[in-house]
Parts: structure tokens; C-alpha cells; sequence
């Protein structure tokens, strides 16, 4: 009866429902006594907002993690974290697989609207596909850092550690166990880390259409225009961005100054990366210059891209207005790209989402200025996009959150993570399309 009433739902309310199902789950779970080194368990609040983080692969902390959690509590944690980012859909679909149980079309919907996908074809292979993409990159991240991370440690720890953070960072979650919120800044300088974990999170926030496209390409030798678009604008702001911040950080005697060329070149590189919403840092964030912070801050609104374990408004929907705002300049109708023209009903979409998401991150921003007297704009404002973008870095100030404080951030990781498109589909009811249209009308711009 219950299945029969969710699947009458439409494919965002399902999303919704059931996103917040697993946060419910988690939340009860970090409670335990069992969850916590003193055998108290998280109090409600700060369990919510960690169950929330963890599921909406966030990595925003009120309480240090390897300090807090037991061994039971991490990998409560580290569950939510592989739910949230594979989606738990595409977890739906595999138990059915296992039980030889028919992929309705209902369910097909919802799996394709939870990856952002296009269309319904196909659907079921790509989630085979994205189980099997994950399987293979997690196992090897683990194993590389499990190796690197033995030098440090017992083995077992080693192998522990190597494991939760390669699960951790794929899924752009950010979530570590190093210890009094210091993140990675242990490894700043380490290769084998900082190379590792930057593939990890560059994987993961490509989205699987594209991992999928380019695993095929050895046969098909093609690549569609929206693997083309997101490769093309990934590259961009990575190296753009590691080149910005490498410039500003190079005499900052708090970040790279003191560190080799080596070690200067994988600090840049590693905050590019970052943003994308990974979350997972290994430079101090609050000793950042603050035209880094600002930059650091444009590249978390971008996120990630469509279909992948990260947050932001896409870099689909980022060079879809870049293009859009490119052809007004020039005074031409088409907004093309790699000679393809672009529907009106896309641009349309990247310019809702984008403004729907600068009305909420204002309006969290103000918000927090309320409930978080004495604190600095710019550390509310970048608390509020991380928040929102699914990214995870903060500038200290999640752990000395009110508990105002934590249940906004807490809506805003939610409403980042399902997206404010399918969260607006969720609440509003569905209209009939009309069947005329309204005159034409001329306003002023500009």
C-alpha cells in the first residue's frame, strides 16, 4: 500500500520523500549511544544536521567526525554519504535487480529525473553502468590511499582510512577522519594524496553521463554536446582557478608561501578542485586571502555538473548563460555551442535555476546575519554557498552555529542536494498547459 502511494507520487515528490526518509533514518542512527566515542550520542539537532550533511554529500561539521564517531557511527555516516551521492533510486533499482524484479516505467521516471537525465532510454544500463563505475574507482582510490596512508599508520587503520576517504571524496562528500578539523592539511604536499583525491572528486563531479560517454568512446568515437560542454567547462575553471588562486596564495605566509614549487603547484590545484563540491581541503580555508574566499565562492556556486555526486548550479547551466549573455553582446538570436544551437526552453531552465538559487543563498545569507550576530559577512555568505552547492568548506564558522543557525544551513543542504527546481516541482502543484497564448507585449530593458 505504502509502495503503491509513493510511486502515485510525481518523480520530484519522490525524490523529496525520499531523501528525506534516509536523513530520518540517519539522524535516529547518530543518536544512539553506540554512535559516539562518549557513549551519548549526538543530541537531535546536531545528529539532523550531520544526517543531512552525510546524505546530501555536503560535509559540513558541527562536530569533528574522527573525534565524535565510533567506528558504528562512521560508517552510518559513510553509508548516508554512498546513498546520497549515488542516489537512493539508483540503490532502488539494484535491490530490484537482485530480487528479479521488473524496472516499472513509474521507476524509470524517477531514476531519470534523480541523474538528470535526458530521457528514459537507456536508463537502467547507465545505473548498472554507474554501480560498476563506482565500484571500480572507490576500490582503486581505496587502495592507493590505503597504501599511502600504511607509511602513517597501523595497517588496518590504514586500510580503513584509505576506503572512507575514497568513498568520501567520489561522492564529493568531504567528509575525513584526520582529526580536530584540521581535513587533509597533513598532505598538503603529498603527491600521491593530493593526485588521488583529485582524480576521486574530478570523477565523481564530471556526473556518470559523461563517465559512461567516455568509456564508450573507444567504440563510438564520439561524444555528445553535453559531455563535450561539461569537459570543456570543467577544464576551464579547474585550471583557471588553480592558476587565480596559485597567483593570489604565492606570497600568503599562511597558505603556499612556505611551501616547495611542488607543493605550491598541488595547494592551487587542490582548492580548484574543491569547490567543485568536494569539500575536502588541505590548506587552512580562513587563513585564504579574501579574493581567494571570493573566488573560492564563485566556483562553489558553479558546482558540479548534471547527473554527478555534486551540487552548484551546473556547469551546464553556467555556460549556457555565459553563451546566452555572449549572443546579446553580438547582437545574435542563436546561443550555440560546438555548432549546435540551443533551445529556448534550456536557456529558460539555466536561467530559473540560477535565479532561484541567488534568491535563496540571499535569502539564507540574511537570514544567518540574524541568527548569527558578531559574525563577518563574508564567513556567513560563504557558509550559506557551500552550504547550498553541496560543497563543505567553511571558514570555521559551522561548529559555533546557533541552533537557528544549524536548522537553516540544514534546509539549504537539503534544498541543494535535491535541487531548487525539483524542490519547486515538489511543492507546487502541477498546472494543466495552456491552450492559448497571451498578445505579444515589449518592455524596456536595460
Amino acid at each position: 500500500m505504502r509502495r503503491k502511494l509513493v510511486f502515485r507520487m510525481d518523480p520530484p515528490k519522490v525524490l523529496v520523500f525520499g531523501f528525506g526518509a534516509i536523513i530520518l533514518l540517519g539522524t535516529l542512527l547518530l543518536s544512539l549511544p553506540a554512535s559516539t566515542v562518549d557513549g551519548r550520542g549526538l543530541p537531535i539537532l546536531d545528529a539532523l544536521f550531520t544526517a543531512t550533511s552525510a546524505t546530501c554529500v555536503t560535509g559540513l561539521v558541527v562536530v569533528d567526525t574522527g573525534d565524535t564517531f565510533t567506528r558504528f557511527g562512521e560508517m552510518v555516516i559513510l553509508s548516508m554519504i554512498q546513498v546520497g551521492g549515488l542516489g537512493f533510486m539508483s540503490f532502488a533499482t539494484l535491490l530490484a535487480f537482485i530480487l528479479g524484479k521488473r524496472i516499472s516505467l513509474k521507476e524509470r521516471l524517477i531514476i531519470q529525473e534523480s541523474l538528470n537525465n535526458a530521457t528514459v532510454e537507456g536508463i537502467v544500463r547507465l545505473v548498472k553502468r554507474i554501480f560498476l563505475f563506482t565500484a571500480v574507482v572507490e576500490i582503486t582510490g581505496g587502495i592507493i590511499l590505503s597504501l599511502r596512508f600504511s607509511q602513517e599508520m597501523a595497517a588496518g587503520k590504514a586500510i580503513y582510512f584509505g576506503f572512507f576517504h575514497a568513498v568520501s571524496n567520489f561522492n564529493n562528500a568531504g567528509f575525513d577522519l584526520m582529526g580536530g578539523f584540521n581535513g587533509l592539511t597533513a598532505f598538503s604536499e603529498d603527491p600521491i594524496v593530493n593526485l588521488t583525491m583529485i582524480t576521486l572528486i574530478s570523477l565523481g563531479g564530471i556526473g556518470f553521463i559523461v563517465m559512461n560517454e567516455l568509456f564508450d568512446y573507444r567504440r563510438t568515437r564520439r561524444l555528445s554536446l553535453h559531455s563535450k560542454i561539461v569537459l570543456a567547462i570543467s577544464a576551464f575553471l579547474v585550471f583557471g582557478g588553480a592558476l587565480l588562486i596559485f597567483i593570489l596564495e604565492y606570497n600568503n605566509p599562511y597558505t603556499l608561501k612556505p611551501m616547495t614549487m611542488t607543493g605550491k603547484m598541488f595547494g592551487a590545484l587542490y582548492q580548484a578542485v574543491t569547490p567543485r563540491t568536494a569539500g575536502s581541503n588541505t590548506l587552512n580555508i580562513p587563513d585564504l586571502k579574501q579574493t581567494t574566499l571570493i573566488l573560492i565562492i564563485f566556483l562553489m556556486f558553479i558546482g558540479a555538473s548534471p547527473g554527478s555526486t555534486g551540487g552548484g548550479i551546473k556547469t551546464t547551466t553556467f555556460a549556457v548563460l555565459v553563451s546566452a549573455v555572449r549572443s546579446q553582446i553580438r547582437g545574435r538570436e542563436d546561443v550555440t555551442f560546438f555548432g549546435r544551437r540551443m533551445d529556448l526552453s534550456i536557456i529558460s531552465k539555466s536561467l530559473t535555476v540560477t535565479l532561484i538559487s541567488l534568491f535563496l543563498i540571499g535569502l539564507v545569507t540574511m537570514v544567518l546575519t540574524v541568527t548569527e550576530p558578531g559574525k563577518e559577512f563574508l564567513m556567513i555568505f560563504f557558509e550559506t554557498v557551500s552550504a547550498f552547492s553541496t560543497v563543505g568548506l567553511s571558514m570555521g564558522l559551522t561548529p559555533e552555529l546557533s541552533s537557528y543557525g544549524k536548522i537553516v544551513i540544514t534546509i539549504t543542504m537539503f534544498a541543494g542536494r535535491v535541487g531548487p527546481l525539483t524542490l519547486a516541482f515538489a511543492v507546487t502543484k502541477k498546472r494543466k498547459e495552456d491552450h492559448y497564448r497571451y498578445p505579444a507585449g515589449k518592455v524596456m530593458i536595460g
